[in-house]
């Protein structure tokens, strides 16, 4: 926890842990920072219970719980924004306002060669996770796990359990139309999430559904924003 003021709920995205917020963190200035390093990520110790989503949110949701807030505001990253979108569907009265970022509402909204790489590993995740786990050794991602993790030795444990649960179809878009939280959607127009998919996601919000109005009185509460020239991996880093 960093800060004082509003809590804010910082979830990353896979392989990753609160590390990749460091460059946000001057911004956030203003705001009690709640970073949580993930199932078997970052600091967390790697536990045996399957890895999903909606588990993930429920731990979210606790941990808010514990830490005595009635609500906070949430922000996720592709895999952390999955888990903060499966929290406010699932768990809404502790979501005060929502962070999106590279985040599908549903499998089809990733471009075709990341839903390729991840059915790949989720098709046979211990013996494409052993080979994807190796190749993965020489990037920034395993790095920063070794650094950190309080038994390195459990990254392809890691890759396996994260490989398995992305690969998985699913579509949200149902649950999404009924959401009540405010939400902000974020993405880079070099994505790997498609710029057209989060467009339709901002529609299921009943965003860009008409003209707001010279007054802007056609708004709702939910927002968009398209950032250029950034990328999945360079989002938080630029």
């Amino acid at each position: 926890m960093y800060g004082e003021g509003e809590p804010l709920v910082l979830l990353h995205g896979g392989f990753h842990s609160i590390e990749m917020f460091g460059p946000v963190l001057p911004a956030l200035a203003g705001r009690q920072v709640i970073g949580v390093d993930l199932q078997g990520h970052g600091r967390t110790l790697p536990f045996d219970r399957q890895m999903s989503f909606a588990n993930m949110a429920t731990d979210v949701a606790e941990l808010i719980k514990y830490l005595g807030f009635e609500k906070a505001d949430v922000m996720g990253d592709s895999m952390g924004g999955s888990t903060a979108l499966r929290l406010a569907i699932d768990h809404p009265e502790v979501v005060d306002k929502l962070i999106l970022v590279s985040t599908p509402y549903a499998f089809s909204g990733w471009h075709e060669y990341n839903a390729q790489g991840m059915k790949q590993i989720g098709a046979a995740p211990e013996q494409a996770a052993e080979q994807a786990a190796e190749g993965m050794k020489q990037t920034p991602f395993y790095q920063m796990y070794a650094a950190i993790a309080p038994a390195p030795n459990n990254w392809t444990k890691l890759v396996a359990q994260v490989g398995e649960m992305l690969g998985k179809d699913y579509d949200w878009s149902d649950e999404v139309r009924q959401m009540k939280v405010p939400t902000m959607l974020v993405v880079g127009d070099w994505d790997a999430v498609r710029t057209s998919h989060t467009a339709k996601f901002f529609e299921l919000l009943g965003g860009g559904l008409q003209d707001a109005q010279w007054d802007g009185s056609g708004m709702n509460a939910n927002r968009l924003a398209i950032l250029p020239g950034l990328t999945h991996y360079t989002i938080f880093s630029r």
